[in-house]
């Protein structure tokens, strides 16, 4: 279970993610803000939820735990994808169907590293984020609304630079007409999200893999994706295109084979300084 849900959580200090006393996030829905929490007894799921948006969120369970995944199409073409998927059976892609939910943290992410966006993303949620229903103390992500009332100097306070913030603004404006992506599913709601500016093949695949559990939606572009799976399936890094001809027999559940390889935890060897931080504060 901490496998699927494990991507809605953007670092150990999420404010809208918890493990304590099992998994729980806060979330904007269509029927407002709400609160789920997952728990596993016995090999039993059971779920709870608090505000206005609590019935959509345990309508919605099933899917985000993978019951709609097609997992049993899956083939493996590498004996090591093979093995894998013995290892971790219960893998599934889940989906959130919240686009807005995932787009915002997605964008935060794009060419910096982890720890970066991260603390934008705590930054924004604390100030710009509301009180999540229930007794769990989360925050609900900032709302599209939210987003468009933000001062410039309250971005600089944050750490985001012009052009995710050029981007993240944009996808606000026209946030309501997103959510349908998670609707149309595949490439075409990939398309629909790449059709606002700042957004590219990477961030639309990022949002898909989570709002609909897109089986076939590959991080390209990522920092470290490609040199893994090349490393994993070849033993060497490769580069974007190496990694997409790699996966091409998976079409079209090639994010399946790279979410096995996550799983697994295998990882090129790193042998360089690591990459130093930026503080747009500072700028």
């Amino acid at each position: 279970m901490g496998a699927v849900l494990g991507p809605l959580r953007r670092g150990a200090g999420d404010p809208c993610f918890s493990t304590d006393g099992g998994l729980s996030f806060a979330a904007n829905t269509p029927g407002g803000p709400g609160t789920l929490r997952v728990t596993r007894v016995d090999g039993v799921v059971h779920a709870e939820a608090w505000g206005d948006g609590a019935v959509w969120l345990l309508d919605g369970l099933p899917a985000l735990l993978g019951a709609d995944d097609p997992v049993d199409d899956f083939v493996a073409h590498h004996d090591l994808v093979a093995e894998i998927r013995r290892w971790r059976p219960g893998l599934r892609l889940g989906s959130c169907g919240r686009v807005w939910d995932v787009l915002f943290p997605a964008i935060l992410e794009q060419k910096v590293t982890g720890k970066e966006a991260w603390r934008t993303w705590r930054e924004l949620c604390r100030r710009f984020g509301t009180d999540a229903p229930g007794p769990l103390g989360l925050k609900v992500p900032p709302t599209p609304d939210a987003i468009l009332r933000i001062n410039d100097w309250e971005w600089h306070r944050a750490g985001l630079d012009g052009a995710r913030r050029r981007a993240l603004v944009a996808c606000a404006q026209v946030a309501h007409r997103l959510e349908k992506a998670a609707e149309l599913r595949g490439e075409e709601g990939r398309s629909l999200l790449r059709k606002v500016p700042g957004v590219g093949v990477w961030t639309a695949a990022e949002v898909a893999q989570r709002a609909w559990g897109d089986p076939d939606a590959v991080s390209y572009g990522d920092f470290h994706i490609a040199k893994n799976v090349g490393y994993a399936l070849t033993g060497k890094p490769v580069d974007d295109d190496g990694m997409m001809e790699l996966l091409e027999p998976y079409t079209p559940q090639r994010q399946r084979a790279v979410r096995y390889i996550e799983g697994a935890g295998i990882q090129r060897p790193r042998r360089a300084p690591r990459f130093s931080p930026r503080d747009y504060r500072g700028f």
